[in-house]
């Protein structure tokens, strides 16, 4: 049992409907609470200065805080986690928001690029917060690889899978390469990739790298190790995280301070310095999972909450993930069940086509 449900379970009825009452107050405004706002909504009629010695309780215990000299309070870090994980109800997803998610599925393309991409468009305007969207790496065999030398600084490099999908990536390549060591790593990798997908192909080269570290040219290794990174997510437009709604959070966000921190999130995001640790986030348990603040390794700079869930393919094996990001006072009991039913549609999706 974790210290949040331990306290959950010590308060009595009025310290929890206290607690309650503040942190639903300050989802739905943004505002701290007083003692007297209190008073006009708890079930039991009992004075202001009651209610102050009871928020003055939660206050030490960690949950709520003062943030001004004003006496409203709102939850901390700390009293939001207690909340999600004790006190939260989450809503039925309306059929309103059904509707438009599954609009976004209803056309018949064939490019889950675009797809997913609506969705996240979907999500944002739905939420009122950015959506991230991780999308699968496409893991169907490798029938070809090649790589054209473009100029000193920009390299193209050709992927022909067996099930016929091509894509076209330029990259920089490292410096000093010449089109005769290009060639040279494309029948290295040609040699390996027969049969096998960027996934398992990576690992080989990997394993040859280090048995064959000698025999291959410097330059040739140093642009296999290099591009073999690229492809694992890097390089629009086959971007695996789509990022929709910036704008929902910035013009959320009044205070010159906060709209750093959310200006430093998209940074990091539109760099996508950690696309391996967002799945691996996902990846710690099904179902949509609530990060909140510093808990969330992503996003701590942020002062933001992620709800996130993973989807799977027809294998049920975890392929990517969906979420929606937006300062700590979420509506989470609506945006959950949103998250929820996106992932799983995505999944389906996901199956359906192979």
């Amino acid at each position: 049992m974790t210290d949040s449900q331990t306290i959950l379970e010590e308060m009595n009825d009025r310290s929890r409907e206290v607690f309650r009452r503040v942190v639903e107050s300050y989802i739905e405004s943004g505002e701290p609470v007083g003692s007297r706002t209190l008073t006009r909504v708890l079930s039991e009629k009992v004075s202001a200065a009651t209610v102050r010695n009871v928020m003055q309780d939660l206050e030490f215990l960690g949950l709520l805080d003062s943030p001004h000299i004003s006496a409203g309070r709102v939850p901390t870090q700390q009293g939001l986690r207690m909340f999600v994980d004790g006190l939260l109800e989450v809503g039925d997803l309306s059929m309103g928001d059904r509707e438009k998610i599954d609009a976004t599925m209803g056309s018949n393309e064939r490019d889950v690029g675009s797809m997913l991409d609506r969705i996240g468009s979907a999500l944002s305007g739905l939420t009122h917060g950015a959506s991230l969207v991780l999308a699968p790496k496409h893991e169907a065999p490798i029938k070809h690889i090649e790589f054209v030398h473009l100029g000193a600084d920009r390299a193209l490099v050709v992927l022909v899978f067996a099930d016929g999908h091509v894509e076209n990536r330029v990259f920089t390549p490292p410096v000093g390469q010449t089109p005769s060591s290009m060639r040279e790593a494309a029948n290295f990798l040609n040699a390996l990739a027969e049969g096998k997908t960027l996934s398992d192909l990576r690992k080989a080269v990997e394993h040859e790298i280090k048995r064959r570290r000698q025999e291959i040219d410097v330059l040739a290794r140093d642009l296999v190790e290099n591009g073999m990174a690229l492809w694992e997510g890097e390089g629009s437009p086959y971007e695996r995280l789509i990022v929709r709604g910036r704008a929902n959070l910035l013009e959320d966000e009044s205070e010159a301070e906060d709209l750093e921190r959310i200006r430093s999130l998209f940074d990091d995001l539109e760099r996508k310095r950690d696309i391996a640790e967002f799945l691996e986030l996902t990846e710690e348990g099904d179902g949509v999972r609530i990060f909140i603040g510093s808990e969330n390794k992503l996003f701590s700079l942020s002062g933001s909450s992620l709800v996130v869930s993973p989807y799977m393919n027809a294998d049920r094996k975890i392929v990517g993930a969906v979420g929606v990001i937006g300062p700590t006072r979420l509506n989470y009991g609506r945006i959950v069940p949103i998250v929820d039913y996106t992932a799983q549609l995505v999944g389906k999706l996901i199956s359906d086509r192979g």
